[in-house]
């Protein structure tokens, strides 16, 4: 990786009082180290703005060519193919980013890169489902034999927005929304909380599976909490869709804004993410797969085993949002 060529060049920057503004969406109190040897090993200065997804967006879009924003990162596709759509990023020329970044986690047009992913997979109750009856595919939780006992978060939320995009891709929009209302019949109770209020319900016995991102499930094995560890220890995890298409997988994306005033700094900050020591950050600080090949998971994420992933575009499930919320709401999946 050419990532030393460009700290010296940012080293050679820092002398001008080279910084970097940073406009996230993530929230995660483990970034900061993440950010914090990026200035170490380069000298830039980071000044960062830390907002939700959508404010962020709506400010770049009101600063216009008078925006300070370098770098704008965000978790899931959908959020960052948005800001795409509004022409509020530029592309990017890297070969480190092109070579690192497999083709279905990051923009075919190189307007962002996915730096870690999450998968979004089935978990069950151990007491009351066996490893051989939970399902096996997305499509399965739509299966009248699982009505009143399963739980998934709201359809508002963008995670199950780029799922069921994925499903759209896969199987169209009529099957989709038979699927989806079927989902809607089979629900436990109304959705709310997040992923890990629904991966507590199932080991709590409120509902015997669930749908939810891998690093809500490791961030309670992890816990300090024995309390956490013991709903971890309840819940099995499946990763549908084996033996077709492979699971879907969605990404914590990075771009360059639109007007970055310091797009040299920009482009070499997004390079360090997918650099060795950031991508073992990743797997080990927040609990998410690294998106580079090859990279150590944690002990935690080995433990979970290898999978095949869905190939699909994360640019083509993120623009099948605006539609897959469509059909949720018509399905009275709420």
């Amino acid at each position: 990786m050419a990532f030393g060529a460009g700290v010296l060049i940012l080293r050679r920057a820092e002398a001008q009082g080279a910084a970097l503004n940073l406009y996230s969406a993530r929230h995660y109190n483990t970034d900061e180290a993440l950010y914090g040897n990026f200035s170490d090993l380069s000298g830039v200065k980071i000044n960062r703005i830390d907002a939700e997804p959508d404010p962020l967006v709506e400010r770049l879009k009101a600063e216009g060519d008078k925006s300070p924003c370098d770098v704008f990162i965000t978790t899931d596709a959908g959020r960052i193919e948005r800001a795409r759509q509004m022409g509020l990023l530029q592309p990017v020329t890297s070969e480190v980013l092109t070579k690192s970044v497999p083709p279905n986690l990051r923009d075919p047009d190189n307007n962002w890169f996915g730096f870690s992913k999450r998968a979004r997979v089935i978990m069950y109750n151990k007491e009351k489902v066996s490893a051989a009856d939970a399902p096996k595919t997305y499509e399965d939780l739509a299966d009248p034999k699982w009505k009143g006992k399963l739980l998934i978060r709201a359809s508002g939320h963008i995670y199950n927005q780029s799922l069921v995009g994925s499903l759209l891709a896969a199987n169209g929009p009529e099957k989709t929304e038979a699927w989806a209302k079927g989902v809607a019949a089979n629900l436990a109770r109304a959705p709310r909380g997040g992923d890990t209020d629904q991966i507590k319900g199932v080991a709590a016995g409120e509902a015997e599976i669930c749908v939810s991102n891998t690093y809500y499930y490791v961030g309670l094995m992890r816990s300090k909490k024995p309390e956490d560890r013991e709903v971890a220890a309840k819940v099995g995890v499946v990763f549908p869709n084996q033996a077709n298409r492979g699971t879907h997988v969605n990404i914590s994306g990075g771009a360059v804004a639109r007007y970055a005033p310091n797009k040299a700094v920009a482009v070499k900050f997004l390079e360090y993410l997918v650099s060795p020591q950031a991508q073992k950050y990743f797997a080990e600080g927040n609990s998410e797969y690294p998106v580079v090949p090859g990279v150590a998971l944690s002990a935690e994420l080995q433990s979970l085993g290898t999978f095949k992933e869905d190939q699909l575009n994360a640019r083509v499930f993120a623009q099948n949002n605006a539609e897959a919320l469509k059909i949720m709401d018509r399905a009275g999946w709420k």
